[in-house]
Order: structure tokens, then sequence, then C-alpha cells
């Protein structure tokens, strides 16, 4: 737990402009070793200083960016920005690609699963969103199939080249949740 804990603060973080001294806030790393975590993260992972970079290009340029599905957010304003305002709106503009396109990700996936369980006459319903969950409550009888359609549908409700992977939960609430199958 503590190694995703610290992998997900180094992942957010950096693709956010998180500073070492902002990394060794969050995992207890001397502010140096933090640097040095930086430095040896984007060596490794050229990719995402190069997103980083590109995002930040493609905002000041064309003075918006969009999602994988082509929702676009206005950045016209970036070129008059200095300072801690700049760079609060460049955080931003890095940002929504990834938070945006999840969320379109999701949108699909709740229009389709929606649709489906309606076709097929299912009992069961969508209750919420929760960032990249789905809750649903189903009758005992239909949990097997609506495990498998909730799965199926947004596994593939967007291709990527990457394919997302799908986790169910079920319990009769929150706190006696376990994994499906």
């Amino acid at each position: 737990k503590y190694q995703r804990r610290i992998a997900k603060t180094v992942n957010f973080g950096l693709i956010y402009g998180q500073t070492a001294f902002g990394l060794a806030q969050g995992t207890g790393m001397s502010r140096e070793e933090a640097r040095a975590f930086i430095e040896t993260y984007f060596e490794k992972y050229p990719g995402v200083k190069a997103y980083i970079d590109r995002t930040e290009k493609l905002a000041a340029e064309q003075g918006y960016v969009e999602t994988l599905l082509g929702r676009k957010r206005d950045f016209s304003q970036l070129a008059g920005l200095t300072g801690a305002q700049r760079a609060r709106a460049e955080r931003e503009a890095i940002n929504m690609p990834i938070q945006g396109t999840a969320a379109d990700i999701m949108k699909q996936a709740m229009i389709t699963l929606h649709r489906e369980l309606a076709n097929q006459g299912f009992k069961t319903r969508m209750l919420l969103q929760v960032h990249d969950e789905l809750v649903l409550e189903a009758p005992e009888d239909e949990l097997d199939q609506a495990v498998k359609l909730t799965q199926e549908v947004m596994s593939r409700a967007f291709k990527l080249r990457i394919p997302l992977k799908v986790d169910v939960e079920v319990g009769q609430n929150w706190l006696e949740m376990s994994q499906a199958g």
C-alpha cells in the first residue's frame, strides 16, 4: 500500500507540475532525493515530459487543448498571463486532456450501459458515478450477468492503444465490497 501511495503521488504530481519540494512533502523524501527522483522519472518516462511540453505548447499556440474525443477547453488567455497565474493555467491545460478524456470515456460507458441494460430487460440500475466508478444496484438473480455486461461495456467504451482495465466489486454496502468473480 505504501508503494502504491508513493507511485500515485509521483505519477499524478509530476504530470501536473509538482516540484521537488512538493514531492518531498508528499512522500517524506528529502528535497535532494525528490529532485533526483524527478530527474530519473523523466529520463525513464520521456513520453511524460514530451506530453507536458507538447500540451503547454499547444495551449499557448492554438489557444486551446482538447480531449481524445475532441472536446475543447479555451486557453486563449494564456498569452496574457505571467508568473503564478500562467503556471496554474499551464497545469490546467496539461490536466484537461487527461481528466477530460477520462470523463468522456465514462460518459460514453454510462450511455451505452444504460441502453444495454434497458434493451436486455435488466432490472439493474445505475445509481451514481464517482470519478472513474459506476455504482449500480442489481437484483441477486441478475448479478452475474450485470457484472459481465458492465465489465464488457466499460472496457470497450473507447478504443485506446492500451486496453481499459475494469475491476468490478460487489457487496450489500460499501463496507462489504469485494472483487467480483
